[in-house]
């Protein structure tokens, strides 16, 4: 049924209303299958929605017709008093695992595949099916008639816990069976949780107040035990299938697959998520290189594996090979060096970074994780070292993944032997020693000094030579990097003592490209207040405010003695960004700077101040949007800065008016439907001559 043609008025009998529902089902069914198994959505959601809520209507006006695979039944209401034991009629075992993290942990693992089947070394390669091995909780789906009866964890092997309530939720799992499924399937997985929406709940249990989780394997396991389905509705869980168990056998019409990869597809194709990486690997060699591909892409993941797993491909040779102390002989899991490990934090130091940011680092007992000695790990900022309670002397859980910053995860709860104090941020920075401040309501604590403190040095010069700053073009990133990494400039105002000759001797510097850099230099020695002000990266002034304070003050120095009363005089310039440049004119490194340039030959074109309210446009917000026939979007903007309109990048209820030219986007839709007033160029042009 096309979701156009369902009815949105009351069937005339129960047996119209069963046959919408079936149809409803089924299509909702394979829109959640193209949403949470393919990745790649079908329809809107809205369509989903309507769909869904007309569903939901149908089953309370006939309750009979409502079935326990319905996607509405995911999420049943009532708390159970606890889990229910079962026993698996298969046993869940465990996999070998091979210690040996390098490539020789796969040859070693087929020489003994190749022993044990007794193959010469003249024999064809061994054919095995290659996997990840999630880092998540085991779990066994068992269906009875094609429909998900009942859900239960590993337990011992033996005996788990029944979850159905929760696994319910999960809606990358089916409810029903397509009908080429065999009546009774079990099937193997594991339920984890993605690293985005590990965040998201940790983010979520935060601002409610609650304890946050270590890692997303202990939040899926924490959510899937949970006695109240509706709980678990609300954690973010996700399934990857990776075998069977019981299943009603091949003679009575149960499934006729003959390999692992084959079972993988068949599972795939009754609606079942699957690793996209599975592969079928020939021969030691093919297994080496899928562990050192899954390694090298294993940061990338959105999700968690610590290794990958390697079955004999065969069934047949599966069955061969049988079982030993309750493990299979014919698979075995390749592990990836630990990136979670305990280690002491020994102290806690503050590292200043490009942007002025003040990063409390712990210093750690060395310790071996993620394939690398990690001596430090990043404790982000204060009230995140708060949140996790760390203080000198605790054993931490220190984590690391691929090429990712070690962090700290939390503290190991009972390893503190005596009182220790709380770690403080310094009051000043660390390497400049400038005063460190922390805005209202923001979380980290930055050094005041920007121009002058060496740790934000490259930076500062790359804003500084920006095209909206002070458009020194040829002034890259690497060119700064061997400036500042060779000692020959130490802050802004040196730029302009470079000569060419000095420049043409560095990297991939020759003649005329020092030339051009010691042109574009001498072009930038008289720019406007606005882009000087812009330029100096004082935090929180951006561009607009930049031209603002220009307008407002018209000197440098005027700029420089104010107040924040006098700074918040000037339209748009509230208490915060008032605070910021009070601050930075207020710390004599920063004043210094300043010197240097001026005396540098550095000369910021001023005017007389021009109140604002004497400006045609003055508290008016312009928003420009498509090619204009005449003027580029710069020029135009420009243009309506002069007569004291502020120029946005995004429309609003706060939009005065909106400039659409040719090929303008989703900027105008929008100021349609709030009905704003929408201009031409002849329109802007009439507005700026105070003819509107």
């Amino acid at each position: 049924m096309n979701p156009e043609t369902f009815s949105v008025q009351t069937p005339a009998s129960q047996a119209q209303a069963a046959i919408e529902i079936d149809a409803l089902k089924a299509q909702l069914r394979r829109w959640a299958h193209a949403y949470y198994v393919l990745d790649a959505p079908s329809v809107p959601d809205g369509e989903y929605d309507r769909a869904y809520q007309r569903l939901e209507r149908l089953e309370a006006q006939y309750p009979e017709l409502a079935t326990p695979d319905s996607p509405t039944q995911r999420v049943l209401g009532s708390v159970l008093p606890g889990l229910a034991p079962v026993r698996h009629a298969l046993p869940m075992l465990s996999i070998r695992t091979e210690t040996d993290t390098e490539a020789s942990g796969a040859r070693s693992f087929d020489a003994r595949i190749r022993r044990e089947l007794g193959l010469q070394e003249s024999d064809a390669p061994v054919e095995y099916c290659a996997e990840p091995k999630f880092d998540g909780l085991a779990m066994n789906l068992r269906y009875e008639e094609r429909q998900l009866v009942q859900a239960a964890t590993r337990g011992d092997g033996e005996v788990g816990e029944d979850v159905t309530h929760n696994v319910r939720t999960i809606r990358q799992i089916p409810l029903r069976l397509p009908a080429d499924a065999p009546a009774l399937l079990e099937v193997r997985g594991e339920v984890y949780m993605r690293w985005a929406d590990f965040e998201r709940l940790n983010a979520r249990q935060q601002d409610a107040g609650d304890k946050s989780f270590v890692n997303p394997r202990n939040a899926a396991a924490g959510s899937v035990r949970q006695l109240d389905a509706r709980i678990a509705a609300q954690r973010p869980l996700s399934f990857f299938a990776y075998g069977t168990g019981e299943s009603t056998p091949p003679e009575a019409g149960g499934p006729q697959w003959t390999t692992q990869y084959a079972l993988l597809q068949q599972l795939k194709a009754w609606g079942f998520p699957v690793a996209p990486q599975v592969r079928v690997a020939r021969g030691a060699d093919e297994l080496v290189a899928f562990h050192a591909t899954m390694g090298t892409a294993r940061a990338a993941l959105a999700y968690g594996i610590d290794g990958v797993v390697y079955k004999l491909n065969s069934l047949q040779l599966q069955h061969r090979l049988g079982f030993v102390t309750r493990e299979p002989r014919w698979a075995v899991a390749h592990k990836y060096p630990p990136q979670e490990m305990v280690t002491t934090v020994q102290g806690i130091d503050v590292q200043v970074g490009r942007t002025g940011k003040l990063t409390p680092v712990a210093r750690l007992a060395p310790v071996f994780v993620g394939g690398a000695t990690v001596t430090n790990a990043t404790l982000h900022n204060l009230f995140e070292l708060r949140r996790k309670r760390v203080r000198v002397g605790d054993q931490v859980i220190v984590r690391r993944a691929g090429d990712v910053i070690p962090e700290v995860v939390g503290v190991v709860s009972g390893t503190r032997a005596h009182y220790t104090p709380n770690f403080h941020m310094p009051r000043s920075c660390p390497v400049c020693g400038s005063a460190v401040v922390r805005e209202p309501g923001q979380t980290d604590h930055r050094c005041s000094g920007g121009l002058f403190c060496p740790a934000q040095r490259k930076q500062a010069l790359l804003h500084f030579a920006s095209r909206k700053a002070m458009d020194i073009e040829g002034l890259g990133e690497k060119l700064v990097d061997q400036l500042v990494d060779g000692g020959i400039i130490q802050g802004l105002a040196e730029l302009y003592a470079l000569g060419a000759e000095q420049l043409a001797q560095l990297e991939r510097m020759g003649e005329k490209s020092a030339q051009n850099l010691r042109a574009a230099l001498d072009r930038s020695r008289h720019p406007s207040l606005a882009r000087f002000l812009y330029a100096l990266g004082i935090r929180n002034v951006g561009e607009a405010t930049a031209k603002d304070l220009a307008r407002h003050f018209g000197q440098l120095a005027r700029v420089m003695q104010a107040d924040t009363d006098r700074l918040m005089q000037v339209p748009e310039v509230g208490p915060i960004v008032a605070e910021s440049i009070h601050t930075f004119f207020a710390q004599p490194h920063n004043r210094e700077v300043v010197q240097a340039l001026l005396a540098a030959g550095v000369q910021p074109q001023e005017a007389e101040p021009t109140p604002a309210a004497s400006l045609a446009l003055a508290g008016k917000t312009v928003v420009l949007t498509g090619q204009l026939p005449t003027l580029t979007r710069e020029q135009a903007g420009a243009l309506l800065e002069a007569a004291g309109a502020r120029v946005a990048g995004s429309v609003s209820k706060k939009t005065s008016y909106v400039v659409a030219g040719e090929d303008a986007g989703s900027k105008l839709v929008k100021a349609q439907a709030l009905g704003l007033t929408v201009l031409d160029e002849a329109g802007l042009h009439a507005l700026l001559e105070g003819r509107l």
